[in-house]
């Protein structure tokens, strides 16, 4: 019976929680997965995002569930170059989100408070700037692996902007229903009737 609960109670804390970060940067916590115009962190794709997760070790994929690597990176950002490499050579199965637009730029303030590249998060923590001894020591403490575990039929998810911006289309003129106009004066005779022998007219 012991063994039933420590079971039972073993699969309830393995399943994954997603953090979904929305277009106006709010962030939030859930057990399902992003829908696919949800923009997430851990995953711009959430297909590709769990089909790749699906293919890593089972303890890789446990850590990664609960700690998952998330690196928010520019354009010419020699830092943001060093940080991605950091994490492919150890291993580090890892969601890359660039930070390109005005929204984008918004969005990473009121993430992470600053505009800064790179920044990245480890489960909950959050690294500002990179510097490899800090990294090391904090996917050291998640458990991550020192040496790659990567099988070698692994692929990393592309790296997606950080805020999908959709495009609302207008509707079009030819579709819009026409609408008979209330502004037809009313039929009948102009001049002046018994109840109203002025013939004034609204």
């Amino acid at each position: 019976m012991a063994l039933c609960l420590g079971l039972c109670a073993g699969a309830a804390l393995a399943q994954p929680v997603y953090r979904v970060v929305g277009p106006d940067g709010k962030v939030t916590f859930s057990d399902r997965a992003p829908s696919l115009d949800t923009p997430a962190v851990g995953g711009g794709n959430a297909t590709a995002g769990a089909g790749a997760a699906s293919s890593l070790p089972f303890g890789l994929q446990q850590i990664a569930s609960r700690f998952p690597v998330t690196l928010y990176t520019g354009s010419d950002c020699a830092p943001c170059t060093s940080a991605r490499n950091f994490l492919v050579q150890r291993g580090v199965p890892f969601t890359e989100r660039t930070v390109s637009s005005n929204e984008d730029i918004t969005a990473l303030q009121r993430l992470s408070g600053s505009a800064s590249l790179p920044f990245g998060t480890i489960g909950s923590q959050q690294l500002q700037g990179f510097s490899d001894v800090e990294w090391t020591q904090f996917l050291d403490a998640a458990g991550y692996p020192k040496q790659s575990q990567l099988p070698a039929s692994y692929r990393r998810p592309p790296a997606t902007p950080l805020v999908t911006v959709q495009q609302v289309q207008p509707p079009s003129r030819a579709s819009a229903p026409v609408q008979p106009s209330n502004d037809l004066p009313p039929s009948g005779p102009a001049g002046p009737a018994p109840s109203n022998p002025a013939g004034i007219r609204f």
